[in-house]
C-alpha cells in the first residue's frame, strides 16, 4: 500500500522533473504559441466569414488579437506558477519566448527550406532540374560580375565606413564642437537606402555638354570649365560612386558605436604611454586600435553583412546597367522580372550561404563584447 502511494506521488514529480529537461523547455514554449496561433486562426476564420460591418469587425479583431494573446499568456503564466519558484524561474522564460520562436520559425526557417527546394527546380518549380539552377548562378558572366562587384562593396564600402568612422571619431572626440560635428555625421542615417539613391542621383545628374547642368558634381565641373561626365556609366568607376552612397550613410553610425569604445578606454592607459615616450601615432596603433579591437570587428562585420546584401541603392540609381549588377539585384530580377523561380531561389540561397558565416561571427562576437 506504501509502494502504491510512493509510485503515485513521484509521478507528478517526474513529470514536473522531465518538463525543466531542455525538451520539456521546448515543447512547453511551443505549446503556447500553437495554442494563440489556433484561437487566433478561429477568431481570423469567424471575422472572414462575418457579414458585420467594418468598424465592428475591426473593434472584434483589436479585442481579439490583443485581448486573446494577453489571456493566453496570464493563464499560462499562473499555470507556471502554480509549481515551486525553481521551476517557475526555469520555465516561465520559454513560455514567453515561445511565440518569438514560432514567429521566427514561420517567417525565416520555413521559407528558407521552401526556397531550397524550390532552387532544384525549373522556371515554374514543376520540374525537378537537380543542380542546374547553381550552375547558372556560379557560372553565367552576369553572375560572375555581382561576385565581383559585391566584392568590391565588401572590401571598399567596409573598409572606407570603419575607417571614416574611426577618423572622424577620434577627431571629434579632441573638438569643441564634438555633439554638432558627430550629429551632422550621423544625420544620413535617418535616411533610408531608396531615399539616398534619389538624393544621390541629383548629385550624379548629367546632361550633355551645353545643356544647364542640374547635377551637382556636373555643375562644378562645368563652372570650372570643365567637361560633364556620365558618372554612372564610367565602368568600372561607376561601382565605386555607388559605394560612396553607403559609406556617406554607414560612417556616422561606425563613428557613434567607436566613438563610445574610445571613450571607454582608461585615461591612465594613455598617459603612461606618454611618459614612455609614446607619441600620438604609437599611442593609435598599439594602445587604442589593440584596446577597441573588438568594436572595431564588430562594426565591420555588421557593416560587412549590409553590403553582401545590398540591393536598395543599385535599383534606384542604375537598376544593375552599365556592369553595376549585384548578387540581390539579381535575385530580385530572375524571381519578378524573368519570373524564373528556380534561379532566384538558387540565388538567394547562394547569398545567405555567404552570410551566414559573417552573421555567425557577428554574434559571437556580440556575445564576447561587454560593451555589447
Amino acid at each position: 500500500m506504501e509502494s502504491m502511494e510512493t509510485t503515485r506521488s513521484t509521478e507528478p514529480q517526474g513529470f514536473l522533473d522531465w518538463l525543466t529537461t531542455g525538451v520539456g523547455r521546448v515543447l512547453v514554449s511551443l505549446i503556447v504559441p500553437l495554442i494563440t496561433f489556433v484561437v487566433m486562426w478561429q477568431g481570423f476564420i469567424f471575422l472572414r466569414d462575418g457579414n458585420a460591418p467594418k468598424l465592428v469587425t475591426v473593434l472584434i479583431a483589436i479585442v481579439w488579437g490583443v485581448g486573446g494573446v494577453g489571456i493566453l499568456f496570464l493563464m499560462t503564466n499562473w499555470l507556471v506558477e502554480q509549481m515551486s519558484d525553481e521551476w517557475t524561474g526555469k520555465l516561465r522564460p520559454y513560455v514567453f519566448i515561445g511565440p518569438a520562436l514560432a514567429i521566427l520559425g514561420w517567417y525565416l526557417f520555413i521559407p528558407t527550406l521552401r526556397t531550397l527546394w524550390a532552387s532544384f527546380f525549373d522556371a515554374r518549380t514543376q520540374n525537378f532540374v537537380g543542380l542546374d539552377n547553381y550552375v547558372y548562378a556560379l557560372t553565367d558572366p552576369i553572375m560572375l560580375e555581382s561576385f565581383r562587384n559585391n566584392l568590391l562593396w565588401l572590401v571598399f564600402g567596409t573598409s572606407f565606413s570603419v575607417g571614416f568612422g574611426l577618423l572622424i571619431a577620434i577627431l571629434a572626440d579632441r573638438s569643441k564642437f564634438e555633439t554638432i560635428a558627430k550629429s551632422l555625421i550621423f544625420l544620413p542615417m535617418a535616411i533610408s537606402f531608396v531615399g539616398a539613391g534619389v538624393i544621390w542621383r541629383f548629385i550624379y545628374f548629367y546632361k550633355p555638354p551645353g545643356q544647364e547642368q542640374i547635377g551637382l558634381l556636373n555643375a562644378i565641373l562645368d563652372l570650372v570649365g570643365g567637361q560633364p561626365q556620365a558618372w554612372l556609366t564610367l565602368r568600372p568607376w561607376n561601382n565605386l560612386f555607388l559605394i560612396a552612397i553607403l559609406v556617406w550613410l554607414q560612417t556616422g553610425y561606425a563613428m557613434v558605436l567607436l566613438s563610445a569604445a574610445l571613450k571607454g578606454v582608461p585615461e591612465d592607459l594613455l598617459e603612461a604611454g606618454r611618459i614612455d615616450g609614446a607619441s600620438e601615432t604609437q599611442i593609435f596603433f598599439n594602445i587604442l586600435i589593440p584596446y577597441i579591437k573588438g568594436t572595431i570587428v564588430t562594426v565591420g562585420t555588421t557593416i560587412l553583412i549590409l553590403t553582401l546584401k545590398i540591393f536598395d541603392i543599385v535599383f534606384v540609381m542604375t537598376n544593375g546597367n552599365h556592369g553595376t549588377e549585384v548578387i540581390a539585384s539579381q535575385q530580385y530580377k530572375q524571381m519578378f522580372r524573368f519570373a524564373h523561380f528556380g534561379r532566384g531561389a538558387s540565388v538567394a540561397i547562394v547569398l545567405l550561404i555567404a552570410v551566414l558565416p559573417v552573421m555567425w561571427y557577428n554574434l559571437k562576437q556580440f556575445g564576447e563584447q561587454e560593451a555589447f
